[in-house]
């Protein structure tokens, strides 16, 4: 999702036809949705690079709330574990919607071009999980793309109709999954070999393990398809629909969304989280969508009334936004150094200290990229990667031009 997209303010479609095209204005909390995502979606992650044992304790190496540690790092886990990341996953509908709207108003074939970026996203993707990190979320997104691109357009009834079959799919396979996980126990003290090489092995060795293991790092890409369509179809309608708009329609909109995702997901997240390994599944992939909703409810309603001078955390947040795919390969490149063993290898050595030290080390991290992108943004327009991918963007239309 390219942070250049801009936006237009359109009005409900039709059972018929898809809302028609106007000319487009940058929405602004879009960015700053962008970057509360980023930095949450860290949040997330930065537990997994802070266990010894790597990104396959996201599976293999669950805390429990039966000693106060463990009851610390479930209830610090809980304020971010697929809600960010759900959050991401809804923008990164919304700026599909932007994408066909504006193709719609320059008149030109949808999906067209759209396809190419979904390319590229795919390629950025592969080259992150191989040499950067297991759980890469980009594949996810652009197997999605290639789904939705060709629904975005289509009528109320046809995406409703998507929406729902979807969304049964994705309950079928959380509740499938989560029978396995009892029946078998695999939630509880399961390992999977070789992860003394996240502690102490080097980078070399790190990237062999991740091409050799790449389908099985990558079966939660595919797992989450369905859940995917749900959010990418959802995040196009809510901008239809004015969730995003400074008026009252936005307003009652943006309310209904924190009543569903703050007073009924929430709670019922932490129920989960804290109902043990056994309900990894759900915890992760069923609850969070809901708090997701909630979350661009609030964020967009603060920023909207928001008024005077922007502070330094706005602006960073919206600096994260705009820099978003440099700030989310920034943050895994950075906790990797920290933490593996081919780096500072903290993650052995302050094991001890958990669950406070992976909150120092998120704090360290996130501060660092809202400067970086800050000071970067005052010489250029995109961020490092958005750069690198703009450019690979244009390539073969300035080719067809010459």
């Amino acid at each position: 999702m390219n942070s250049t997209e801009m936006s237009g303010t359109v009005p409900p479609p039709t059972e018929t036809s898809p809302p028609p095209p106007r000319s487009g204005r940058r929405i602004e909390v879009l960015d700053i949705l962008r970057g509360v995502a980023i930095v949450g979606t860290l949040g997330t992650n930065i537990w997994l690079f802070t266990n010894p044992l790597g990104p396959p304790s996201l599976f293999f190496h669950l805390p429990e709330a039966d000693t106060a540690r463990g009851a610390v790092e479930v209830a610090l886990r809980y304020v971010s574990n697929g809600k960010f990341l759900a959050l991401l996953t809804i923008l990164f509908g919304v700026g599909l919607e932007l994408q066909y709207q504006s193709a719609r108003r320059r008149g030109k074939p949808w999906p067209g071009w759209y396809l190419w970026r979904t390319a590229l996203l795919f390629v950025e993707g592969v080259l992150h999980f191989v040499l950067v990190f297991e759980f890469d979320a980009l594949i996810g997104y652009a197997f999605t793309s290639l789904i939705v691109v060709h629904l975005v357009g289509r009528s109320d009834r046809c995406v409703r109709a998507w929406m729902y079959a979807m969304g049964a799919l994705h309950l079928a396979l959380v509740a499938a999954l989560t029978y396995a996980v009892v029946a078998t126990g695999t939630g509880s003290g399961s390992t999977l070999g070789r992860a003394e090489i996240y502690e102490t092995g080097g980078y070399a060795e790190q990237v062999a393990l991740r091409l050799n293991r790449f389908i099985l790092y990558r079966i939660e890409a595919f797992f989450v398809i369905p859940m995917g369509i749900v959010l990418f179809l959802l995040g196009s309608r809510l901008l239809r629909a004015g969730v995003f708009e400074k008026d009252e329609r936005g307003a009652r909109l943006r309310n209904r969304l924190m009543v569903i995702g703050l007073g009924v997901g929430a709670p019922l997240n932490l129920l989960t989280a804290f109902a043990g390994p056994d309900w990894f599944v759900v915890d992760r992939y069923l609850m969070p969508p809901l708090v997701a909703l909630g979350l661009l409810g609030l964020v967009t309603t603060l920023a909207h009334r928001a008024t005077g001078e922007h502070g330094p955390l706005r602006r960073g947040l919206t600096a994260v936004g705009r820099c978003a795919l440099s700030s989310y390969v920034f943050q895994n490149l950075a906790a990797s150094a920290i933490c593996y063993g081919w780096g500072l290898g903290l993650a052995g050595e302050l094991d001890w200290a958990r669950p406070w030290w992976p909150l120092l080390a998120w704090a360290a991290i996130v501060a660092s990229f809202l400067v970086l992108s800050s000071l970067w943004l005052r010489k250029y327009d995109r961020g490092p990667v958005e750069l690198v991918w703009h450019w690979a963007y244009l390539a073969p239309q300035r080719l067809g031009r010459s």
